[in-house]
């Protein structure tokens, strides 16, 4: 017998008879012997719906507020799976956040998971029922209901594998699993079938949406076989794993785009120890995440600092930045919102070199201006003006040979 939890998006439950077909695939599994957690989504286009209705009510919603909205779309399909269990002739128990007290911290609707108590599950599946959990939510020391941001449901379903050490967690979605780049605008990406957590971790990181960061970093903390496939076609996925030798030998996986972020410069700062912590010491107090920085130096002991936000906190982080110039003497604060980070990603950056100079070039041949530059140890981002996103995406992917099953080998 194996305990195994699984995880069904918005898409696989967006309405009544998708949730009775996830409820079929559901017992098809338990009918091998297996005990079954299984973490929903809300049904798609209702968190957006929930969203609509609360900016009728406030220009900027209250965040504790919104929790409680946003939550109320899961507690549904988790309400509504359990019922088409029931009338298959199982059984089968709905549970929220709260009740399964996966404990947040109180940075509400980005909340994160710090702790999950198991009792009440391990009660429920030692009865022999089917257990679902509404994903994307939890509950505070103070008992407020806190949501966990985009993809949400994600962390949920293998911070729950974790705490209960499960065999498996599978990820079910609209595609077959992760692509050496989004299908949409290449057609020529393929499915990989097994990447490292390291790999997928980068990928998710720079904007690859399969999975969330976030539950790819638990899976890696705690070894939780991850197993990404369709809901829709049977064929195996992708299977996120430890890294092994293997991996080492294609110098870039795969190719990921993110077009929801912006760049925000603060101009000629004194050049001094202390001017980095203020200028981002109050804008990770309002929990804005600052992806990549840059600074230039000017002539004298000027410099100009370059960072970029996720756009959706582009207002409020230039707003933080204005008052920080004025208050540190910078000259000004720009910024744009026209941007995109376009980045390569590979175990083999290790060892294979020229694969950054390949990048470059490849842009430059397609004039496109690179605007920012960051490396890790198997990963080269570029900010570029988002218009030319899908070309440098394809011209990348088609120069790494990752139209092919072995990939190109730079040297």
């Amino acid at each position: 017998m194996a305990l195994i939890v699984q995880k069904f998006g918005g898409t696989s439950v967006a309405n009544p008879e998708k949730i009775k077909n996830v409820a079929q695939k559901v017992l098809q599994c338990c009918a091998k012997g297996n005990q079954m957690v299984v973490v929903l989504s809300a049904m798609a286009g209702e968190t957006n719906r929930f969203v609509d209705l609360a900016q009728q009510m406030q220009a900027i919603p209250d965040p504790r507020e919104m929790d409680v909205i946003l939550s109320s779309g899961e507690q549904a399909t988790i309400a509504l799976f359990a019922m088409a269990i029931k009338e298959a002739g199982n059984d089968a128990i709905s549970l929220l956040g709260d009740q399964v007290k996966i404990r947040t911290d109180k940075m509400h609707t980005r909340a994160r998971i710090q702790s999950v108590d198991t009792d009440l599950i391990r009660k429920h599946l030692d009865d022999g029922k089917i257990i679902t959990v509404a994903g994307f939510q939890g509950v505070t020391e103070d008992d407020d209901i806190t949501t966990l941001g985009r993809g949400g449901s994600d962390t949920t379903a293998v911070a729950l594998a974790a705490a209960l050490q499960a065999d498996l967690c599978e990820i079910y979605t609209d595609v077959e699993g992760v692509y050496t780049t989004d299908p949409n605008i290449c057609s020529e990406a393929r499915k990989i079938n097994r990447i490292s957590y390291d790999e997928m971790l980068e990928l998710a990181s720079l904007g690859a949406k399969v999975l969330d960061i976030r539950s790819v970093g638990f899976a890696k903390r705690y070894k939780v076989p991850l197993h990404v496939r369709s809901t829709f076609i049977d064929n195996e996925g992708t299977w996120v794993v430890e890294e092994d030798k293997k991996m080492e030998s294609k110098p870039v996986s795969g190719i990921a785009y993110n077009k929801s972020e912006a760049r925000i410069t603060i101009s000629k700062v004194q050049d001094k120890p202390g001017i980095a912590s203020k200028i981002f010491t109050p804008i990770s107090e309002k929990g804005i995440v600052v992806d990549m920085i840059i600074q230039n130096t000017r002539a004298g002991d000027l410099t100009d600092m370059t960072f970029t936000v996720p756009r959706t906190d582009y207002e409020q982080a230039l707003q933080i930045v204005e008052q920080v110039a004025n208050d540190i003497g910078a000259a000004g604060v720009s910024g744009s919102k026209n941007i995109a980070k376009v980045s390569i990603v590979g175990l083999g950056m290790r060892n294979h070199a020229g694969i950054a100079t390949t990048m470059f070039k490849v842009l430059a041949e397609e004039g496109i201006n690179i605007q920012m530059i960051s490396t890790s140890e198997i990963k080269i981002s570029c900010v570029i003006d988002k218009k030319y996103t899908e070309l440098a995406v394809r011209t990348l992917h088609e120069a790494f040979g990752l139209d092919k099953e072995h990939p190109a080998i730079t040297s």
